[in-house]
């Protein structure tokens, strides 16, 4: 499949303000699944220069300094990727690719580790008893590729997808409570629920199509899914907003241990606290037939 993504982002002032360095992690990442064919990057008022490098997961970032003083900050961002679709999640298993928790080797706990830590406070264990039998039923029937599956199906099933405009993630208790949120907050959930478990897990920001077909959440905006690695899959996305594991429709743009990690946009502004306007986020997807 190839897509055509356009991501726009524009921030509004009541008076002109000035403006210092912005950070985009807005690329697509590339892989043997996913390549980008095509990049483009329009910023009003103009940036003098463009600074990419790769942070400490190795996402792609863009750094640019909007000159002078302006009511709107506009940035957009157009990319044309071709995905071949992930299929790690099907490949043939060994015997002890059914052993829960998985059975990772030495150098694989060695990089792993960070993955495999919960991010949040769980002091009356109320997320690792939610997380329990999803490990109990993979134990007793397929591993831990089945317990990926059953807490993707759970949370998509149980769950209320919520669009939320505050910043930040809710913790997984609040999630827990509320049993809603928007896809970031399914995603931080489930990430610490499978880490719980034994799984390693990571937060994974991006894109998403949306087919003509109803019932797929969270398209218009960036999206926010997981990523599990296990020793015969390697990393594979899983999205418990819509209970996706593989195929072509989640266009990654940045990993890392967590959501705080890999804001698609950050930056500085300068003027008084009463002179933001509002901000506009929008992306579209676009396939190409």
């Amino acid at each position: 499949m190839i897509y055509d993504i356009v991501h726009l982002t524009e921030y509004r002032f009541h008076r002109p303000v000035g403006f210092g360095q912005h950070r985009l992690t807005f690329r697509p990442r590339d892989g043997h699944d996913m390549r980008v064919l095509a990049t483009s990057l329009e910023v009003e008022p103009p940036s003098t220069r463009v600074d990419l490098m790769h942070d400490v997961y190795g996402n792609s970032v863009a750094m640019v300094h909007p000159e002078g003083q302006a009511e709107t900050l506009r940035i957009v961002s157009r990319f044309t990727v071709e995905h071949v679709g992930s299929s790690s999640f099907g490949l043939p298993t060994a015997d002890e690719s059914e052993w829960m928790p998985p059975a990772y080797r030495q150098n694989e706990l060695l990089a792993l580790q960070p993955f495999l830590l919960p991010s949040y406070e769980d002091p009356e264990r109320r997320l690792r008893r939610w997380a329990q039998p999803f490990a109990e039923m993979g134990r007793a029937n397929g591993g831990p590729r089945e317990t990926v599956a059953l807490m993707t199906a759970a949370i998509r099933e149980d769950f209320e997808y919520r669009r939320r405009e505050e910043e930040g993630v809710q913790a997984p208790l609040a999630t827990l409570d509320s049993r809603s949120g928007a896809c970031r907050d399914l995603a931080t959930l489930m990430i610490d629920a499978l880490r719980c478990v034994g799984i390693a897990a990571r937060f994974v920001s991006g894109y998403l199509y949306v087919p003509p077909t109803p019932g797929v959440l969270g398209g218009g905006a960036t999206h926010a899914w997981v990523q599990c690695y296990l020793p015969d899959c390697g990393w594979f996305p899983a999205d418990p907003t819509n209970n996706l594991i593989g195929g072509h429709d989640l266009i990654r743009i940045a990993v890392a241990r967590d959501a705080s990690e890999v804001s698609p946009l950050r930056g500085e502004w300068y003027g008084h606290a009463g002179d933001a306007a509002g901000m506009t986020v929008d992306v579209q997807v676009t396939a190409r037939t």
